[in-house]
């Protein structure tokens, strides 16, 4: 009997041990709590639109990330919602798909906070034609069309005050209306289109402002058939690095930053989109 209680009394005592952390090979490290610091080499979870951003990601991933001791994952999303919804609810460290105008507009309407990191490339708008070669040759009451959404038809209308086509009011700048075109000396003609039918356009109107990836699909190259492109030094609509306040000092944050914003990123994405995708930082 006491070596029954003996053996019984062992088996208590190991299972006592192990249960509380003892020396079980089998036992997990606690994740970091929240708030806390996570470890330097935790996975960076990243929430993206597959192109071009989850591709410019996944360059970095197999190209730069291990060299810079940055373990990325990367969560593909084709909407425009959940990327910031799990975003903030903890889901996801960071995301790689909006601009600024759109993330503004996200967190006044959804009353959440997220914090904007840095930008890393723009798709941009450009002026097409199929009557003319350059843009001096728009003849005086020619007709424009333009995307007939908010935001990018005061883009459009920016795109066209940039290059001396008309002025604007002070200070309406990529929030502009047509009623806020203070000089039109060609008297143009605007067309406001939903963006999609803008290729389609090109037939009945004398040019068309059209967004990048539309002209990509309608086999327009920006780099060569655009008459005047956006540029992507200073432009309100790149696309870029978001992630939410209490992780904006994140080491592994700041890092992915970095190299999105690098030479070899910059490199990529000239070669490989060759102006129909451009580096906001030149």
């Amino acid at each position: 009997m006491r070596k029954l209680l003996g053996v019984v009394a062992g088996l208590i005592l190991a299972g006592t041990l192990t249960a509380c952390g003892g020396s079980s090979a089998t036992a997990t490290p606690a994740a970091a709590p929240q708030g806390g610091t996570p470890k330097a080499d935790a996975p960076l979870k990243v929430g993206v639109n597959p192109v071009p951003h989850g591709q410019i990601l996944k360059f970095v991933k197999d190209n730069l990330a291990a060299k810079a001791g940055l373990n990325l994952e990367i969560v593909e999303f084709t909407d425009y919602v959940q990327p910031n919804v799990q975003l903030d609810e903890g889901q996801l460290d960071a995301n790689y798909f909006q601009h600024i105008p759109y993330l503004e507009e996200f967190s006044k309407g959804k009353n959440i906070t997220l914090s904007w990191v840095a930008p890393v490339h723009i798709e941009p708008l450009g002026l097409y034609s199929k009557k003319i070669k350059n843009i001096s040759e728009l003849a005086k009451g020619a007709q424009v069309a333009l995307p007939n959404d908010v935001s990018n038809l005061g883009r459009s209308l920016k795109l066209l005050a940039d290059n001396g086509v008309i002025t604007l009011k002070e200070g309406v700048g990529v929030k502009a209306t047509e009623h806020d075109v203070a000089g039109n000396p060609k008297e143009l003609q605007f067309k406001p289109l939903e963006a999609a039918q803008l290729p389609r356009s090109l037939e009945d109107v004398d040019a068309a402002i059209i967004n990048g990836n539309y002209a990509l699909e309608a086999g327009l190259q920006p780099a060569t058939d655009s008459l005047i492109l956006e540029k992507g030094e200073g432009n309100p609509y790149a696309n870029g690095l978001v992630t939410v306040p209490a992780k904006v000092g994140d080491p592994r944050v700041k890092k992915l930053a970095e190299l999105l914003q690098g030479p070899e990123v910059k490199k990529f994405i000239q070669d490989t989109y060759k102006g129909a995708v451009l580096p906001a930082v030149q």
